[in-house]
C-alpha cells in the first residue's frame, strides 16, 4: 500500500541518533499505529515493546534480532519481523526509507 486515507499524523517527528533516524507517527481509525521514516547509513539498535513489521520501501541494511548471531540483508521491497519485547541491531549501509507497524 503506498497510500494511506482517513489517517491523523502526529506533526513533530521522533528524533533518533543525533537526527540520523527520523519518523512521524500515523495512526489510524481503528487505533492502529504505523511510522513512516528515513535512516541515514550508520549502527543503531533499537528496543521495542510491541512486535513489529518492518517494510523497507527503499535502501539497504542488515538486521540482527537480539540473542542471534546471524546479520540479514534486507533491501527496498523487502521487509522483516521483529519480537514483542525484544532489541535488533541495524546496519545502513544506504539511505532507508522506512514504514514500521506495530502489530498486537
Amino acid at each position: 500500500m503506498s497510500e494511506f486515507t482517513n489517517v491523523t499524523i502526529t506533526r513533530e517527528a521522533n528524533v533518533y541518533f543525533n537526527g540520523n533516524v527520523t519518523s512521524r507517527a500515523v495512526t489510524f481509525a481503528d487505533g492502529t499505529t504505523k511510522t513512516l521514516g528515513i535512516m541515514m547509513p550508520g549502527d543503531y539498535t533499537f528496543g521495542t515493546a510491541k512486535a513489529e513489521l518492518m517494510e523497507i520501501l527503499a535502501g539497504a541494511l542488515t538486521y540482527r534480532l537480539v540473542d542471534t548471531t546471524e546479520w540479514l540483508s534486507v533491501k527496498g521491497g523487502e521487509s522483516f519481523n521483529v519480537p514483542a519485547n525484544s532489541s535488533f541491531d541495524l546496519k545502513i549501509t544506504e539511505l532507508v526509507d522506512y514504514c514500521c507497524t506495530y502489530l498486537d
